[in-house]
């Protein structure tokens, strides 16, 4: 499966009496670049979080979303400073005594006195808690790795389109060169009877030269490997896991290949071939850049 880097993926389910969301956004990079946004108080899942978007993505720049709430699970506990209140009770209960006053002391009275109630966090259970972010992050991962796959399909149509392509140049270019040589022969044979007017050319120096210029301008080693790495691209592309690399390698391959052909032939139709063939590679090039 072909996928790209590109993708989105969202997961939302209460559990354990919190909703938990998880968000994956991706976008090309060379290397697999992971980030999070994660409240602070959940900042010990960040590890875990990436180990678990690492073993299922390989490449891209991915940013993980995660957000909790409560729904039913109490977040925060009330505590008593008990030796506060009780100090509270007997200072009062003194100065009903010495002021010889009513005592109206009552709960609601000591509990609005500073500091004798305080709301603390409630106790963590991080393993739980991971368990069931675990389980929203992972069909996140699901998501976000479908669209992926969804988008991968249409890069991989779209890379053989182009492959097409080239593999067709290179046949025009392999038709163009087979007449090359006698031509050449022909052309040099007709400047040299112009040139030495009434006499005869020498068959032998202008088959010498003949093997030299075929041998200066011989293509066959460049058509065959361009062959084989455009059979091989085609391998690659119908197997499974990150291609992108791969493809990346085999693409700086079919351009050297061209290069090395245009340098070798001054024919303009031949030229003109291979300018399309390097413009051809290169569409392939920038569709690679979104390839996992």
């Amino acid at each position: 499966m072909i996928l790209s880097m590109t993708g989105y993926g969202r997961a939302r389910q209460v559990l354990n009496g919190r909703e938990i969301t998880v968000e994956l956004r991706g976008v090309n990079a060379r290397f697999l670049e992971y980030s999070s946004r994660l409240p602070r108080a959940f900042a010990f899942l960040e590890d875990p979080l990436k180990k678990l978007v690492a073993a299922r993505v390989s490449r891209g720049k991915v940013e993980l979303s995660l957000t909790v709430q409560n729904t039913t699970a109490a977040d925060t506990v009330v505590t008593v400073n008990w030796p506060l209140a009780k100090g509270y009770r007997d200072a009062m209960t003194a100065l009903s005594e010495q002021l010889e006053l009513k005592n109206d002391m009552s709960v609601s009275l000591i509990a609005r006195m500073p500091d004798v109630l305080a709301q603390t966090a409630a106790p963590l259970d991080e393993e739980a808690l991971w368990a069931d972010v675990q389980t929203v992050a992972g069909r996140s991962v699901d998501a976000f790795l479908t669209m992926r796959a969804a988008e991968g399909e249409k890069l991989k149509a779209d890379l053989l389109s182009h492959l097409d392509v080239v593999e067709q140049l290179v046949d025009r270019i392999e038709a163009n060169t087979a007449g090359r040589v006698k031509a050449y022969s022909d052309k040099l044979y007709a400047r040299l009877q112009e040139l030495l007017a009434d006499r005869s050319v020498d068959e032998s120096r202008l088959v010498t030269e003949a093997a030299i210029f075929a041998d200066k301008t011989a293509i066959d080693e460049e058509t065959v490997r361009l062959h084989s790495h455009i059979a091989q691209y085609r391998e690659i592309l119908s197997g499974d896991g990150p291609v992108g690399r791969k493809l990346d390698f085999l693409t700086q391959e079919l351009n050297r290949e061209a290069n090395t052909i245009g340098s070798k032939c001054q024919d303009v139709d031949i030229t003109r071939l291979v300018v399309e063939l390097k413009s051809e590679i290169e569409k392939l090039r920038e569709q690679l850049q979104n390839l996992e």
